[in-house]
């Protein structure tokens, strides 16, 4: 069973910045797709960033520019940079390692709230 254990949430101002951290218990995130959603209050669950296993990456319209997804295959590990930040960003955000429909994994979420 993978697990993904996210860390680097909490509470920043209005124009800071956060890093979010996500790491795999195995060796199987190397070769998959990572991404990172976010589920703000009252709306459903959205895509943020995708990067593949090559390191090509896509990002929702609304963060271009402003947050960079990247990864450490050697150290398992996801990471989502996010800058000028503002209380739009406020949300709980995920990293979702997808191998297949079976093979779905989902970490525990991380609270970003920015404040004004």
């Amino acid at each position: 069973q993978v697990q993904l254990v996210e860390s680097g949430g909490g509470l920043v101002q209005a124009g800071g910045s956060l890093r979010l951290s996500c790491v795999a218990s195995e060796s199987i995130f190397s070769g998959n797709t990572m991404a990172w959603y976010r589920q703000a209050p009252g709306k459903q669950r959205e895509l943020v960033a995708g990067i593949t296993s090559g390191g090509s990456t896509n990002y929702a319209e609304s963060v271009k520019n402003r947050f960079t997804i990247s990864r450490d295959n050697d150290k398992n590990t996801l990471l989502l940079q996010m800058n000028n930040l503002n209380p739009e960003h406020k949300a709980v955000y995920y990293c979702r390692l997808r191998v297949s429909s079976r093979d779905d994994y989902w970490g525990q979420g991380a609270q970003v709230t920015v404040s004004s």
